[in-house]
């Protein structure tokens, strides 16, 4: 089969594509899509559980530490022990940090009005859905590999 008839081969050729101008877009602000998808996964107000970023990400625990380190050094998150929970670190966005995530966001909503500008409604929809039902396949999928793996290690 040809790579190009393959659906992970346009999913991940459009991610690439978008990740390139997201990073484009962030270099001139001394950010990178990385730093900008951590700075719009942190809650303004009540700030979010170090542990709880990497997986809305998707990102390995030791990426994610480096990270929150260079934010740290850069001034733009600090970092506060849980008062509820003092085993929890929750980490807060500074006021440069909140103007850093603002250029994110605002990132975000330029791509998406050009998408929604450029491609009508109905088709977005029917990309939703589809996208969607790939999603389940993936978890569903997913679900199938882990069980079989755990039922091999158990007869092991």
């Amino acid at each position: 089969m040809k790579k190009e008839k393959t659906v992970d081969f346009h999913i991940k050729w459009s991610w690439h594509a978008i990740s390139r101008m997201y990073n484009a877009y962030a270099a001139r602000y001394d950010m990178t899509m990385a730093i900008g998808y951590v700075l719009l996964n942190i809650d303004l107000e009540d700030g979010t559980p170090a542990t709880k970023i990497g997986p809305l990400l998707g990102m390995e625990p030791r990426s994610l530490v480096r990270m929150l380190k260079s934010l740290e050094e850069r001034g733009w998150i600090r970092r506060e022990i849980d008062e509820s929970d003092k085993r929890f670190v929750r980490i807060y966005l500074t006021d440069e940090g909140k103007k850093k995530r603002e250029i994110a966001r605002e990132g975000v909503i330029q791509f998406n009005n050009l998408i929604r500008e450029k491609i009508p409604l109905e088709k977005l929809v029917l990309f939703f859905d589809v996208i969607k039902d790939i999603n389940r396949l993936v978890e569903e999928e997913n679900a199938k590999l882990k069980a079989n793996e755990t039922e091999e290690l158990t007869l092991e």
